[in-house]
């Protein structure tokens, strides 16, 4: 059972028109009421009420801050604990001067998402629900915030628990068959076993047949901009962010860095990725900036090759292009507003003619292809409906092909009629595999990792 009392700041710090500190635990009502003058006491308070007041130095009796204060008692709230959210003036001061009154009685800050965890710990929500608030947090399309959504709302545990159903039924039935031989056939418990087996594989098929999908849309794309110097890199990230976030000019070599930007296409997240432009130099940091370009290139997920087509290929492009034969790449022809000069037919030894995309950036043309390429490459030309599962979780996918597979290994054994008890440890262990996943059958030190990741106040 929790006995203590936490608090933290539950907005970003900084000046703002409102801060919100989140109070939860046994006592949080009464340890905010102690220094809390309003209309009425909070203990007296009905759940779910909002109360005009001040915090105040008990020891000096001074009004530190003018609040709001907001009570929730348990189990109606976020950590099935009472809670007390105090709101107010925006601000680093402000926050601090009512941070301090709190820690002076029996409240202790919080730990990195100690907040959800004592909802899942509380029973409010599973393991995966609770990854699910942190997808939400970090989600960078709307696409994602959806998936993210609705795995806070249960979906991916409303599909995992059947499973596990089907996994302890099976179990049951061999127990039976172990402790009463006599009542049983060996041979019909292991044709169940291959039934039981085979079923719960399609729906873990199912749920993995979208995992690379959800896998994007949680953490994006890599994308690298890659080409040689001058030939339009900067301008596509700008016109992607719709946004100057990097320096153009006609002066090769502007570009010294990576510069990362987030940007979604088609609901699908990219981390874009503008490299300097890879060629020979003896400038001593552009140099630095073109070995950073080549490791960005080698790590990508995708590569877009940015071509001038105003110019034929030169030697550093036609080496670029061989070193990215067999990656992910997509060749945009920039500058097709100008006299053609690049061999389509030397450019066609390296990549496939549907993977090239005409455009001139300057003039905003080609754009729209560029975006269904990417689209294209990655889905298909379109994401999955609404209201399909997507195993987003890198964590969750582990698991579910562990899952798998144990359910495999139980398969091929009973079809060779091993003895049952032996093959009741794969079904058992995809059984605790898929319980891993909600948190059922999950180690406190794997929990205690996955909420270090959230943030204070949450």
């Amino acid at each position: 059972m929790i006995s203590d009392t936490i608090a933290a700041i539950a907005t970003a710090v900084g000046e703002a028109s409102i801060s919100v500190i989140r109070v939860s635990g046994p006592e949080a009502v009464q340890e905010v009421d102690a220094i809390f003058k309003g209309r009425i006491p909070l203990q007296q308070a009905d759940s779910h009420t909002v109360h005009y007041g001040f915090i105040t130095d008990l020891a000096t009796g001074e009004k530190v801050e003018e609040v709001l204060v907001t009570i929730m008692r348990a189990p109606r709230s976020f950590t099935m604990e009472d809670v007390v959210e105090i709101s107010s003036h925006g601000g680093v001061v402000a926050v601090r001067r009512v941070m301090d009154m709190l820690l002076q009685q029996k409240i202790r800050i919080a730990e990195p998402g100690e907040f959800t965890k004592r909802a899942f710990l509380n029973g409010r929500i599973d393991l995966s629900q609770a990854e699910g608030v942190i997808d939400l947090i970090r989600s960078k399309s709307d696409r994602a915030f959806t998936v993210a959504l609705k795995q806070v709302e249960g979906k991916l545990s409303r599909q995992i628990k059947p499973l596990q159903q089907t996994l302890i039924e099976t179990l049951a039935h061999i127990e039976v068959n172990i402790d009463y031989p006599e009542h049983d056939v060996e041979s019909f418990t292991s044709e169940l076993i291959k039934d039981k087996s085979t079923e719960v594989i399609q729906a873990i098929d199912e749920l993995l047949r979208t995992a690379n999908e959800g896998k994007i849309l949680r953490e994006g794309i890599t994308t690298a901009i890659v080409g040689r110097p001058n030939a339009g890199k900067s301008s596509l990230l700008n016109a992607l962010a719709q946004d100057n976030r990097a320096i153009v000019t006609d002066i090769p070599g502007t570009t010294r860095d990576v510069i990362e930007e987030f940007v979604s296409i088609n609901n699908i997240p990219l981390k874009l990725l503008d490299t300097a432009g890879i060629r020979e130099t003896m400038d001593v940091v552009e140099k630095i900036g073109v070995e950073r370009s080549r490791s960005a290139v080698n790590e990508a997920d995708l590569l877009l090759l940015v071509l001038n087509s105003s110019e034929p290929l030169n030697v550093d492009e036609l080496e670029l292009l061989e070193q990215i034969r067999d990656r992910q790449v997509i060749v945009i022809m920039n500058k097709i507003d100008l006299p053609r000069q690049l061999d389509m037919d030397q450019l066609l030894q390296y990549v496939q003619e549907e993977s090239i995309v005409p455009m001139s950036i300057v003039n905003e043309e080609g754009i729209d292809r560029l975006e269904q390429a990417i689209s294209s490459l990655f889905f298909g030309g379109k994401l999955e409906a609404a209201d399909m599962t997507y195993v987003s979780n890198v964590r969750h996918i582990g698991l579910l092909k562990q899952a798998r597979q144990s359910l495999v290994d139980a398969y091929e054994a009973a079809d060779q009629l091993i003895p049952i008890d032996m093959i009741q440890i794969d079904v058992r262990l995809a059984w605790e595999q898929l319980g891993e996943i909600i948190g059922d059958s999950a180690p406190d030190s794997l929990i205690d990792q996955i909420f270090s990741q959230f943030c204070l106040g949450k």
